[in-house]
């Protein structure tokens, strides 16, 4: 059965959370499965050694220098599209009429959708929910990134023994959900004094001129910035890794499907809906508040406890 599914939502930290779900019915079908994501998903990058992926379509790719697949025009052009693919089914990870519409212009046989017209859900209960429901088989929430075994020992080799390696995610989506950059240094100065460190970068393009405030310090030494790095690249660094802390950030939940324990600041999302999904997850939230209360405009970046990160940061690195 040649199977497609159906996940639109934006950034890594949600492809992330949708693997458990798309490796469940490729399981279930005994089949790789064809997705169709958003191109900043970055599952062109992420899932590049997983095999239970046979195609990668990008939603948002221009196709000529008139647009994207948006619009009347990218409605019937991906339908096109993917009727040409020839898809038997197709899962669709939302409640959008459009993609319902699309699947059925596209001639594929057998379409399961969330219900149509939700306006707001729980991204990771709603996903489970649906997935159980149609393939009938209980399904973990713990993702878990594919990652190509020499890689891995290619990235460790040059990762020398006598330090704990440590990966920051210091990049986020917003300032309001980014714990601030000398928090950061502070911290990996106490770290340092406690144990010979290296710590990694994770941020983006965007993120240089903060990261720059730790390579110019002297804790620089032992820092190696992302920035020039893909996404692909990055990957089996972390892997290696013996602790992530990050914010609430696609950092922080690539780690995590990397097997990698994490300390996960939330300080101005939702910590129910993306911070109790992973087991590797031990969850810092601003002084005063709960899982519950810790969600959009919390506004608690400076309520994030140096001490208290550290703390459990040193719990888990022994």
């Amino acid at each position: 059965m040649k199977i497609l599914i159906i996940q639109a939502k934006i950034g890594m930290g949600d492809m992330i959370i949708y693997l458990p779900y798309i490796h469940a019915i490729s399981k279930k079908y005994n089949e790789k499965v064809s997705i169709l994501v958003k191109e900043n998903s970055r599952a062109s990058e992420l899932l590049v050694d997983d095999e239970h992926i046979d195609e990668i379509i990008i939603l948002d790719r221009k196709k000529d220098k008139t647009g994207f697949h948006d619009g009347i025009k990218g409605f019937f052009e991906l339908a096109n599209e993917l009727k040409e693919k020839k898809f038997e089914k197709v899962f669709i990870f939302n409640s959008s009429l459009r993609y319902f519409l699309i699947a059925k212009l596209a001639k594929v046989k057998k379409i399961a959708q969330y219900p149509l017209f939700i306006k707001r859900d729980n991204i990771v209960t709603s996903a489970k929910i649906f997935t159980e429901s149609e393939i009938q088989n209980v399904v973990s929430t713990q993702p878990s990134l594919k990652l190509d075994k020499n890689k891995i020992k290619n990235a460790k080799d040059l990762m020398p023994n006598k330090f704990k390696h440590i990966c920051l995610g210091v990049s986020a989506s917003g300032p309001t959900k980014r714990w601030d950059i000398s928090n950061y240094l502070n911290l990996c100065k106490k770290l340092s004094a406690y144990t010979p460190s290296k710590f990694y970068l994770a941020g983006g393009k965007n993120d240089e001129e903060l990261i720059k405030k730790i390579l110019d310090s002297k804790i620089g030494l032992n820092c190696k910035s992302f920035t020039k790095l893909s996404i692909s690249e990055t990957l089996p660094i972390i892997k290696n890794c013996d602790l992530c802390i990050s914010n609430d950030t696609g950092w922080l939940h690539i780690a995590s499907a990397l097997g990698v324990k994490c300390v996960a600041l939330f300080m101005d999302s939702p910590a129910l809906a993306y911070g109790k999904y992973s087991k590797n997850f031990k969850l810092i939230l601003p002084k005063g508040e709960s899982e519950e209360t810790t969600t959009h405009d919390t506004l608690g970046k400076d309520r994030i406890m140096l001490s208290e990160v550290y703390e459990q940061s040193i719990k888990l690195l022994n």
